[in-house]
């Protein structure tokens, strides 16, 4: 039987701590997990380090920290970070027209309304109080569903015009093909008709 692809998440905490739970929490849940302990760190893994900070010295990171390959399916940040808030890692992701679909669900140990409409507004999917729970976790995997799903309603009308082509471009040899048939049937209709008109003549004079 085959095994479904894990969803992989971005986790983003300053807080070592904090860190590591939702870490353990997104694992047992069975999703594969990046953390970082930074903003510009997850930016630097999604690519989209600002201009500024590709022409001086990278922040060290580990190895296994650099962009990869591998796709991103939801982003969980905490709210409250030295440097770039996660409301501001919000905003630079849904500004990207590459990464403005993946969801992102906004972490924070202060219960603030004004805070938790504004992440919403911008275009969080969620805003979870610390500590983040086990039930909080589970509430993610409707999340990237719904969003597997839009990507292959959206990518359907790009396979049938894909296919729609193929039957095309098959009319169109086929068609070719007659017309080529239908040529060299009238050459030997024709040559046909010239011998026989040739021996009347012939034999006619």
């Amino acid at each position: 039987m085959a095994v479904e692809a894990q969803f992989h998440v971005l986790a983003v905490d300053d807080s070592l701590v904090d860190r590591k739970l939702i870490e353990k929490l997104l694992k047992t849940s069975s999703f594969q997990v990046t953390a970082v302990d930074s903003g510009s760190k997850a930016l630097e893994f999604l690519g989209l380090q600002e201009e500024e900070q590709r022409n001086q010295d990278p922040p060290p990171v580990s190895p296994n920290l650099l962009p990869q390959d591998m796709e991103v399916n939801l982003i969980i940040t905490d709210y409250s970070m030295p440097g770039m808030t996660g409301y501001d890692l919000l905003r630079k992701i849904k500004e990207s027209s590459s990464l403005k679909d993946i969801p992102v669900v906004i972490m924070s140990s202060e219960n603030i309304p004004s805070r938790i409409n504004r992440c919403l507004e911008e275009g969080a999917e969620d805003f979870f109080l610390k500590p983040v729970q086990l039930s909080d976790v589970s509430k993610l995997r409707p999340h990237l569903l719904r969003r597997k799903a839009d990507g292959e309603e959206e990518e359907k009308p790009r396979r049938n015009i894909g296919k729609r082509k193929k039957i095309d471009e098959s009319l169109t040899q086929l068609l070719m093909e007659d017309l080529n048939n239908f040529i060299s049937i009238e050459d030997i209709f024709g040559e046909l008709n010239y011998g026989f008109c040739h021996k009347r003549w012939k034999f006619g004079s």
